[in-house]
């Protein structure tokens, strides 16, 4: 992705060894760097980081009972930063979580397990292949652009070439 700086991914899960798991797994595949986060207060107050994903668990309140829960902070975070991808995982497999996360605007929603791993790893390079397909049409766009522009100044330096009774 020549041209594109590299933002953070926040990692946002009140299981510090699950935050740590992950992060190991997805560093050795992706050129991220993580940013670590227990709750999703501490990862709403550092959004101006810019972080181009975040990884959000659902229950977030192990060590804190009045954390906000994942969806609430899903909420907080499209609001706010409507381009950030938000990924919700979940120890449980609740239909009304994933419904709410994916309503909330979530890209997706993965339950923990043994598959979890490989399945964001996947989101991730789906996530990758969509923003570069944005990348390259917003650079053939400017391209465009360019040559329309080009275009229309060669058109009117003919035109007024011509009528200054100059031979093209």
């Amino acid at each position: 992705m020549a041209g594109k700086e590299i933002q953070p991914i926040f990692l946002v899960d009140d299981e510090p060894i699950q935050n740590e798991m992950l992060k190991d797994y997805l560093a050795e595949r992706f050129n991220y760097t993580f940013n670590l986060y227990d709750n999703g207060e501490e990862a709403l107050n550092n959004m101006r980081q810019n972080p181009s994903i975040v990884i959000l668990d659902y229950h977030l309140n192990a060590h804190n009972t009045a954390a906000k829960n994942g969806v609430q902070i899903l909420k907080e975070i499209k609001e706010k930063y409507p381009a950030t991808q938000v990924i919700m995982v979940s120890g449980q497999d609740k239909i009304q979580v994933a419904v709410d996360s994916m309503k909330y605007g979530a890209y997706d929603y993965i339950v923990k397990g043994e598959t979890a791993f490989a399945r964001m790893e996947n989101t991730l390079k789906r996530i990758n292949e969509y923003e570069d397909s944005k990348f390259a049409y917003e650079s053939s766009k400017k391209s465009i652009r360019f040559l329309i522009i080009a275009m229309i100044c060669i058109i009117i330096l003919s035109v007024f070439l011509l009528m200054n009774g100059h031979r093209l």
